[in-house]
């Protein structure tokens, strides 16, 4: 099981990885922060730019708060690190 700590930017006007952040990375979604909405779009969002399904996806701690801890299956470690090193700082 891979983790990848994520920064959630919920209500924003496109759906979309930003960049690192500390020691994860940044997404912004349009979904609003109620009902599991923005958690959702960020699986949508990271599961079409990782080539993997959504459900593959799992958020471990932080449901309710912009700050996630995710975990990924179906992609190897030195893939998801050599993508998370690519995008922007």
């Amino acid at each position: 099981m891979l983790t990848l700590n994520v920064k959630v930017i919920p209500g924003a006007r496109a759906d979309r990885v930003v960049g690192r952040y500390a020691d994860g990375i940044k997404v912004q979604v349009s979904a609003p922060p109620e009902d599991g909405k923005a958690n959702k779009a960020v699986l949508r969002v990271l599961s079409g730019v990782l080539g993997i399904r959504a459900d593959q996806i799992e958020v471990l701690r932080g449901k309710t708060s912009p700050r996630k801890l995710l975990s990924i299956s179906g992609i190897e470690q030195a893939a998801l690190r050599a993508w998370v090193q690519s995008l922007p700082e």
